[in-house]
């Protein structure tokens, strides 16, 4: 690149200078966003003293949902409250309960699913930021379907958790964001998968023990005990109210091992919330875009969370899914609805 001066003596002087300062400045950046260890984080991190997250329940891209679609369209499964909500807050972060891809590969499995690829532009461009992949259907077109999953994900413009081409990259915490404060994501599934093996060097998605999320907790403690770090589980028992023994048991422990929040999913409803020793656990944040109508599984919430360097604060937003679209529960008088 070549600049040319049009100006005589001291002003030319001026100019010049000027113009490889700016010079300076863009290949700085240029350099900083392609060699950072975090390519994610560091070109797109908000500038802010708050990070606000929104966390969603299951996304489902088929049965009822692609009947859904194809009557109507994929944009019309959001509401102008609920795009509203998303656009408040940096981050934006869903459980993708199905493989999307046009690769129709199905194991062998109850249940299986397949969303069109195309339709995650709709969700990005409402929104969604994060989707994770650590559940038990992002594998139900096969490991190729899977990892091809995880590359429209990228496509289309967001950023998959729970996903890898190896255990160890699949189960690697996400740091999601490093202002106000570093935040972590860990994501793991906790429920068994149908005809498919957990098995290293090939497209996997995390399937962490607790003892190894509290290892990864304590590590990140250890580097930096400021650190936010959440927890992102598919368990539970589906359509049960109330999270079994096992997993108050294990969310304590996480808690214990500095885990600074923890976000459930898998069963298809709301389920308890529990502080313990100050730290909220969401045992299960129910469903979002769904085709289930009873009411247990139709009653939803979205969690949003305010992040400072020093405090952190959460609410619940009820919602209410009607014929696959999620809609805000209002309050005439206050406005949204917030679950206490």
């Amino acid at each position: 690149m070549e600049f040319v001066c049009k100006h005589n003596g001291k002003e030319g002087i001026r100019h010049y200078a000027f113009l490889c300062i700016l010079l300076f400045v863009c290949l700085f950046c240029i350099f900083s966003c392609s060699n950072t260890s975090n390519k994610e984080v560091a070109c797109f991190a908000p500038k802010c003293d708050t990070l606000r997250i929104a966390f969603t329940g299951d996304i489902l891209l088929d049965r009822g949902v692609r009947k859904y679609i194809e009557r109507h369209d994929v944009d019309s499964l959001f509401m102008p409250e609920i795009d509203s909500v998303f656009a408040a807050n940096d981050f934006v972060i869903g459980n993708l309960e199905c493989p999307a891809t046009s690769i129709v590969s199905p194991i062998n499995k109850h249940f299986i699913f397949r969303g069109e690829p195309d339709w995650l532009q709709a969700l990005y461009v409402h929104g969604f930021t994060h989707l994770n992949m650590a559940n038990n259907h992002s594998m139900d077109q096969g490991r190729q379907g899977l990892a091809d999953t995880e590359k429209q994900i990228r496509n289309h413009g967001m950023i998959p958790l729970g996903y890898g081409t190896t255990i160890a990259e699949s189960v690697k915490p996400m740091l999601i964001s490093e202002c106000p404060r570093k935040v972590y994501l860990i994501t793991s599934l906790r429920v068994p998968s149908e005809n498919w093996t957990y098995l290293d060097s090939v497209p996997c998605v995390s399937e962490s023990d607790f003892s190894t999320i509290e290892a990864q907790i304590d590590s990140l403690k250890r580097i930096d005990p400021k650190c936010f770090v959440i927890v992102m589980l598919h368990w539970g028992v589906e359509h049960v109210e109330v999270p079994s023994s096992y997993q108050v048991r294990d969310a304590h422990r996480l808690v214990q091992a500095g885990a600074d929040c923890i976000v459930g999913h898998h069963p298809h409803c709301l389920q308890t919330v529990e502080t313990y020793k100050g730290v909220p656990i969401y045992y299960s944040i129910g469903n979002f875009i769904f085709d289930q109508k009873k009411p247990i599984n139709t009653r939803t919430a979205i969690l949003t969370a305010e992040i400072t360097a020093d405090t952190a604060y959460f609410a619940l937003l009820p919602a209410e899914i009607d014929n696959c679209v999620p809609r805000l529960i209002i309050n005439a008088e206050t406005g949204v609805s917030r679950i206490k």
